[in-house]
């Protein structure tokens, strides 16, 4: 007999799980199918490159806006600092995103000089063999390339300096904790020791 008002047992211990579980046993043969696949890609798109130039950007939010990270495509601003036409850039593997906003300007010169270090090095082979473009290189200059593996100039982490110094006298004998108490009780009796100072002045003067 159920006592109180509890609620009714029903535990469903007989449920068919293994007809409910999802596995997945082809994951190391489709680890082998995308590598043969970015082969086939590397073959097929030579000498171009397999990754296209992504921007460096931060990541949202206060707690990981320290961090540096590739981002979609760069900015119309960006481009057009680099005098590169949003059109032509997806032609020549640079990403290409018209949603991003740049909120600083060190962001902004920081992707303008990666657009330009990344034009600087580009060779754009000819579509037309007997009549190149002006900015288009030469087929011996093709024949001579080699194609870029992996991330397109990937992030830098930068690694902080450290300064050390010799422990002096001075150092040992400071005591941080006493200053800041002495500190904090100035701070808090700033104004009554002003007023106090005013007061005598005034009845020295009388």
């Amino acid at each position: 007999m159920v006592s109180h008002n509890n609620v009714v047992p029903n535990a469903h211990f007989k449920k068919h799980w293994m007809r409910r579980v999802k596995t997945w046993f082809n994951q190391p043969a489709r680890k082998a199918r995308r590598k043969r696949a970015r082969v086939l890609k590397a073959k097929r798109t030579f000498p171009r490159p397999l990754k296209s130039l992504r921007p460096v950007v931060r990541c949202p939010t206060a707690k990981y806006n320290k961090r540096q990270r590739l981002g979609r495509g760069f900015t119309l601003e960006e481009l057009k600092e680099a005098k590169i036409p949003p059109k032509f850039a997806a032609t020549i593997g640079i990403s290409v995103d018209h949603r991003r906003r740049n909120r600083s300007l060190e962001s902004l010169q920081m992707n303008v000089a990666r657009l330009k270090a990344y034009k600087s090095n580009l060779m754009i082979i000819p579509r037309n063999k007997k009549h190149p473009k002006p900015f288009e290189c030469s087929m011996d200059e093709v024949k001579t390339a080699t194609q870029a593996l992996g991330k397109i100039m990937p992030v830098e982490k930068e690694k902080p300096a450290v300064e050390y110094a010799a422990v002096t006298e001075e150092m040992k004998n400071f005591r941080a904790y006493t200053k800041l108490r002495i500190a904090r009780t100035n701070q808090k009796l700033a104004y009554k020791r002003a007023k106090k100072a005013e007061e005598e002045a005034e009845k020295a003067k009388k």
